[in-house]
């Protein structure tokens, strides 16, 4: 399946995918990682190209979530290569349908990265464009929280990527997460929406939902800012003979499983419309002044 024209990369180089779409959110701790690879299988399942990048390289989960953990410490990353990506490509990891690509799968699950951030932008840069992805459809990447280094780094290496916001329902997590639309917005970054994540706790025996956190203003929600809310998903209790299946897999049925599948296909749908008109030329990302 062609989704459309493909996502164009840094300098005008050919993108890994016919949409990229990041997956990122202000504050940590709201389930971002958990939403990106329900996401990613949904789609998988629907017979699509799905490729799931975890950006976030000091800090990966997928390996963790998919089962994937790599125990053995590294002895060395090899971040330059003779012959260039094409001699010698990283070979992404399937799982569940999805190629998977992480620093989890090349550094022990225990090992420190403790590199500074240009050392860290190379890796990112090896593991997106070194990768032998194959033809893709889709290619979410789980973006580190906040607006730092990482995450301006991808922006530089995918500028007509697209975004998705996830929340959960506490003023916390909409207000970090509107700086990081700030972001995306000085960079040109198209938002498809946002998902609140956690949004509320269904009983297992009764079925009564009950509000996890304070109700958002409306003015400090992402929602106020414009943003389209493509779905809520509950907290529920996972089945112990669930295993490390994601809730798509384990318990599509479920309030979960069914808000998650319906927000993948918006997701799918909103990533494949031609991009609204907007600003000719979008303003970089703010420059810190001297002091």
């Amino acid at each position: 399946m062609r989704v459309g024209a493909r996502v164009t990369g840094q300098r005008g180089r050919p993108g890994p995918a016919d949409a990229v779409v990041l997956v990122g959110s202000g504050k940590g701790g709201v389930g971002k990682t958990t939403v990106a690879l329900n996401i990613a299988v949904a789609l998988a399942q629907q017979g699509r190209r799905v490729g799931l990048l975890d950006a976030d390289v000091t800090a990966p989960d997928i390996p963790l979530m998919t089962g994937l953990v790599r125990r053995a410490p590294a002895r060395s990353w090899t971040l330059s290569r003779v012959g260039g990506v094409q001699a010698t490509p990283l070979q992404p990891v399937e799982r569940f349908g999805v190629r998977l690509m992480s620093s989890g799968f090349l550094i022990g699950e225990n090992q420190a990265l403790a590199w500074m951030a240009d050392l860290t932008e190379l890796a990112l840069t090896q593991l997106l464009w070194s990768s032998a992805w194959g033809e893709l459809d889709f290619l979410f990447i789980d973006l580190p929280p906040g607006t730092a280094d990482t995450t301006q780094a991808v922006l530089r290496l995918l500028p007509d990527a697209t975004a998705l916001a996830v929340v959960t329902a506490e003023d916390a997590a909409h207000a970090d997460t509107r700086k990081l639309l700030t972001l995306y917005a000085s960079t040109g970054i198209r938002v498809l929406g946002g998902v609140e994540n956690m949004s509320m706790f269904v009983c297992p025996c009764c079925g009564t939902a009950t509000e996890l956190f304070r109700p958002v203003a409306p003015e400090r929600s992402i929602w106020g800012s414009g943003v389209p809310r493509l779905g809520t998903v509950p907290l529920e209790p996972r089945p112990a003979d669930a295993g490390l299946l994601p809730i798509v897999l384990a318990t599509p049925g479920s309030a979960a499983g069914v808000a998650l599948l319906a927000i993948a296909d918006a997701v799918r749908v909103a990533a494949t419309e031609p991009p609204p008109p907007g600003p000719a030329e979008p303003r970089g990302p703010a420059e810190p002044r001297p002091g």
